[in-house]
């Protein structure tokens, strides 16, 4: 009985350790690699609360040590990530004075997305939605931009090649990705509280089926396109569809 207790807990160390290894490999210079296991982080993030629900277990701990986790997982390693994309940038060579400097400015996402995990923890709204952009999504659109571009990007021939490999996006991305994970914007979350079934949550299945076709038209590109679509989505029909 013990043991089927923590079995939420260890899935969450999972995820810890899938982050630690994304930062290590990152560090490393295999960015790619480091991508997988940041989604594979986002894997085990989604199912200790999923096996969680199922096995109706709570817990005070599970709660803290899902939040320690995501700082790894969805704060620092795609800082890391920031930190590399920036430092290995061709623009960078045209601020002689500011190169050693610039790509620490990443670690702002570390810090602010330790401080929205902490004010998640304490918001009583933030039960069935989320107010701010969440951990993984933010994470998941950072780490994607070095499968698009980078020093080891799979696909550089994509036009968002371009976009992503533009040193004043990336520079814009640190203060913007920031102000979204601590803002109030209210955004839906992927919680089938009320089963599985396809119409409690259509607009759900929908969103998913969508995300698909953008990764399927745009490649690896759909991966961060996805990301803007779900603020997009959630701006415009979060409360009258999801919430």
């Amino acid at each position: 009985m013990r043991l089927r207790k923590e079995i939420p807990n260890i899935i969450t160390l999972c995820n810890l350790l899938s982050g630690s290894l994304a930062i290590l490999f990152a560090i490393d210079g295999f960015l790619t690699i480091a991508v997988l296991l940041v989604g594979l982080a986002a894997v085990f993030d989604f199912l200790d609360g999923f096996v969680a629900r199922i096995l109706n277990i709570k817990s005070a701990l599970g709660k803290e040590l899902d939040s320690l986790a995501d700082v790894i997982s969805f704060g620092l390693a795609p800082a890391i990530v920031l930190f590399i994309l920036i430092k290995t940038n061709p623009g960078l060579q045209y601020f002689p004075r500011l190169e050693p400097y610039l790509p620490y400015t990443a670690l702002l996402v570390a810090a602010f997305s330790a401080y929205r995990l902490a004010k998640f923890n304490i918001d009583t709204r933030q039960l069935d939605s989320f107010r701010g952009l969440p951990t993984p999504a933010n994470a998941i659109f950072i780490v994607s931009l070095s499968l698009i571009s980078g020093p080891d990007a799979l696909d550089k021939t994509n036009f968002f090649s371009g976009i992503a490999g533009n040193l004043w996006f990336l520079l814009l991305l640190v203060p913007l990705s920031s102000a979204l994970l601590v803002s109030n914007i209210p955004l839906f979350a992927f919680k089938f509280s009320n089963g599985f079934g396809f119409k409690q949550n259509r607009p759900r299945y929908i969103f998913l089926i969508l995300c698909v076709l953008l990764w399927i038209i745009f490649g690896w590109a759909g991966i961060p396109l996805s990301i803007i679509f779900y603020l997009s989505t959630s701006l415009l029909f979060g409360k009258r569809y999801f919430l």
